[in-house]
């Protein structure tokens, strides 16, 4: 939010410079994103007076415009700009000027005719704020000729750009901030001046009614001003306003943004005309209904969009924009204010889906004080007295059916010091809560504390500890080094499991990742999961950050994906990630979801699925399991058919590895094949064995025997390796695998598989006998259990 420092000092009194001002906020809670001062790049840009308009000779759309810049000499300039007229005053950029955005000005020709710099409208100046800019601006007719625009429009100003969290909404409005500044300066502020004489007898309750249909509209104020005389208005308030980023437009319409923010209270101001029923609708509206807003944008809307209505006919989108049929216009002699205060939620949700934010969408949204809208409706009638572009009609429509009141806390002022580590007394803890509008009584040890309305951020006795430490100083709190007696620091098995993962998967050569736990519905179709799948039943968030963090994952296959697609469209030639993360499966209704901790493998690149499965059984050789087997998985549907096994401990799945699907790359936009493993780490911890026992290095050597088969294209290796195991019992020590081979010399559906086979006994030296009788037992068990044939 832009406060100018000008508007600031018209409500608390200060002389230090800006600089020293952003940073005591800053200290004090109040961020300051950024110190503005315009103007700082403009450069020779004066104003002038158009002395004469003349046709170019050349061009049918410019003209030749003769200006004075104070100077003996009239100077030349070419334009396009139609809304000028001779006498007229404009901002002239001189040869060798420097606009907004460093653009520079040259001397030069336009269709063969002399041009000494160019007239400039607001956008060119960088004054024009979020409103589009037709023509060249136009300044007052006393403006002196000849003198820097910078002088002329106050540029030379500065300007403070907070950053203002969604817990304090009091701090929207640049009284808010004055509140800040005075607290923190230890000085005090002034709120403005709300105290008017309504100068029309008629009262508006004899002439519109309000009706609140619905429980999102919280409060709504209405007031009515007659003889309405639009037009501009004054340079104070225009000089505001575009400080704080706002176009001015006449002078109704700017009294409710001056308004809103100075106070941070929303307003907006209907054409009495418009309603013509006299009657004013808070309600929902229909589905598919059409409107258009102030922007000249037809929108769709839902019956989840809270509307001000004239009878059936919509007027306005409640506390996000008002509608074009009711707009302020060049005519408009009498006037209904409404302020009015809206449930934060549904504001928010709707501005994000008709794609409309805007100033008063963003104050409502963060639940700001319902008793704001008396004080602001009160400012703006003190404002159209002052400004007199009106007469204010007597009497008030208030609804208000749930009044918001003050809280109350008590808090032990000893309990703030021991918290805070500090030795403020009562006096001095008061003093700082008193500056921020907290006000504070002492008795004995306890400070009674009224919260006002408009903090909703002060629920608990450790929200004052923290108001007074920021308003004391927290660089006048002393440092102190906590006492923590008999406690001893050591992290648990599951710490301790996690870091043996993180090391394994390092040492793998992947890199860690992190994702959310929140998916979008959209997850489940790219990775192939059925309609029908459990997998489905996801827990929704009640207030998601949007559509694609609406749900709650119940598998980490789509976040992975996304990391994955994310490297490959930046070109990355390879990625190895690994996460360790959870999942949420859904359970009965009123219950918390089962969450499970699960490690995801991602890889795409120089690989294949020996990788893969390498890395996971380095991840069950690094726990100590011993009886830990693989089996070929053709059901899940997210994975290539062929080419996916699931990981089996004590015949019980604990994870699936494997190719993904090739419909799922396609999904992501990755066009290579990508490999992934989830893991279940709770059953992966359970069957851990992270004991380890020391065992003597052999005795006696070991016998090595080759052995090279031809078994049918589906046999496993790994059940060719269980059979040896199995019949070779305990003097096989090791099998390994060396060569398979598919070619000329193997029949078609068939592959030879070679195997080393180390022999060893314990207690003795094994003779060729003995390993003889074992060997052949093992290759009669191989022909029996799997029809292979010795090659």
């Amino acid at each position: 939010m832009k406060v100018p420092v000008k508007w600031l000092k018209d409500y608390v009194d200060f002389n230090i410079q800006v600089n020293e001002l952003s940073d005591a906020l800053t200290l004090s809670g109040s961020k300051v994103e950024e110190i503005i001062t315009s103007g700082d790049e403009i450069v020779n840009v004066v104003t002038a007076k158009i002395e004469s308009i003349e046709q170019h000779p050349d061009a049918e759309k410019l003209v030749v415009c003769q200006l004075n810049v104070g100077k003996e000499e009239l100077v030349q300039i070419v334009t396009g700009a139609k809304n000028m007229k001779e006498g007229d005053i404009v901002p002239a950029a001189l040869h060798g000027a420097v606009l907004a955005e460093g653009l520079k000005i040259k001397k030069g020709k336009l269709r063969g005719v002399p041009s000494n710099g160019m007239m400039c409208s607001e956008e060119e100046l960088g004054i024009a704020g979020d409103e589009q800019v037709h023509g060249l601006m136009i300044l007052p007719e006393d403006t002196k000729v000849g003198i820097d625009i910078k002088e002329a429009l106050g540029l030379n100003k500065a300007t403070i750009d907070f950053e203002i969290t969604s817990n304090r909404p009091d701090c929207l409005g640049v009284v808010g901030i004055a509140r800040e500044t005075a607290a923190t300066l230890k000085t005090s502020y002034k709120m403005p001046e709300t105290n008017y004489v309504p100068s029309c007898n008629d009262s508006i309750e004899t002439l519109i009614k309000v009706d609140i249909k619905d429980e999102l509209c919280k409060r709504y104020m209405a007031r009515g001003v007659k003889n309405v005389k639009i037009a501009p208005s004054p340079a104070w308030m225009q000089e505001y306003l575009m400080d704080a980023g706002v176009r001015p437009i006449n002078n109704i319409v700017d009294i409710t943004n001056f308004v809103m923010l100075e106070l941070g209270q929303p307003m907006h101001a209907f054409d009495k005309r418009e309603i013509s029923t006299n009657n004013i609708v808070i309600e929902r509206a229909e589905d598919g209904e059409k409107f258009t807003t102030l922007d000249e944008v037809e929108r769709t809307l839902t019956n989840e969009v809270l509307t001000i209505r004239d009878g059936n006919t919509t007027i306005g989108l409640a506390g996000i924009m008002g509608g074009l049929n009711s707009e302020i216009k060049d005519d408009t002699a009498e006037v209904v204010f409404e302020s009015a205060n809206f449930e934060g939620t549904n504001i928010r949700i709707n501005s994000k889906n008709l794609g409309l934010r805007t100033e008063s969408s963003s104050r409502f949204e963060k639940e700001i004080d319902p008793n704001l809208t008396k004080l602001a409706i009160d400012r703006a009638c003190y404002l159209v007295e002052l400004l007199r572009c009106g007469n204010v009609m007597e009497g008030t429509i208030d609804i208000y059916n749930e009044v918001k009141k003050e809280g109350n806390i008590l808090v032990d002022s000893n309990w703030v010091n021991k918290f805070l580590g500090t030795d403020l007394s009562k006096e001095e803890m008061k003093k700082c809560l008193d500056s921020l509008d907290l006000k504070t009584e002492i008795q004995e040890e306890i400070l009674n504390i009224t919260v006002p309305t408009f903090r909703i951020d002060i629920a608990i006795k450790e929200d004052i500890a923290e108001e007074i430490a920021r308003i004391h100083g927290y660089d006048n709190i002393p440092t102190t080094i906590s006492k923590a007696i008999g406690l001893k620091g050591a992290k648990n098995d599951k710490l301790k499991n996690d870091d043996l993962i993180v090391e394994t998967m390092i040492s793998s050569g992947l890199n860690q990742s992190i994702s959310y736990s929140f998916v979008s519905p959209k997850s489940f179709d790219n990775v192939n999961i059925p309609k029908d799948s459990c997998l489905r039943n996801a827990i929704a968030i009640r207030n998601p950050l949007g559509e694609d963090y609406s749900l709650m994952r119940t598998s980490t296959i789509a976040s992975m994906m996304e990391s994955l697609a994310r490297n490959y469209s930046r070109n990355n030639e390879e990625a190895r990630l690994f996460e360790i993360g959870k999942i949420y499966i859904s359970k009965k209704e009123d219950c918390l979801p089962e969450e499970r901790n699960i490690l995801t493998i991602g890889l795409y690149g120089d690989i294949d699925y020996l990788d893969i499965k390498g890395i996971i059984e380095e991840t069950v050789e690094a726990f100590g399991i011993n009886n830990g087997s693989y089996k070929r998985q053709s059901e899940n549907v997210s994975f290539h058919p062929g080419k996916t096994a699931d990981l089996y401990i004590n015949k019980e799945v604990v994870g699936t590895f494997g190719e993904i699907h090739p419909d799922v790359c396609e999904n992501y936009g990755i066009d290579v094949p990508c490999f992934m493993a989830e893991i279940n780490l709770d059953l992966l911890y359970k069957r851990a064995n992270l004991v380890k026992k020391y065992k003597a290095l052999p005795k006696f050597p070991a016998v090595t025997r080759d052995i090279a088969i031809l078994v049918n294209d589906e046999i496993l290796v790994q059940e060719i390796e269980e059979a040896i195991r199995k019949t070779g019992g305990n003097i096989v020590e090791q099998v390994k695998l060396f060569d398979v081979y598919k070619g000329k010399q193997i029949p078609e559906g068939k592959k030879s598989v070679a195997y080393a086979i180390f022999y060893r006994d314990e207690n003795k030296t094994l003779t060729d006998k003995e390993v003889n009788k074992v060997h052949d037992k093992i290759l009669r068990a191989l022909e029996y259990k799997l029809g292979a044939e010795l090659r």
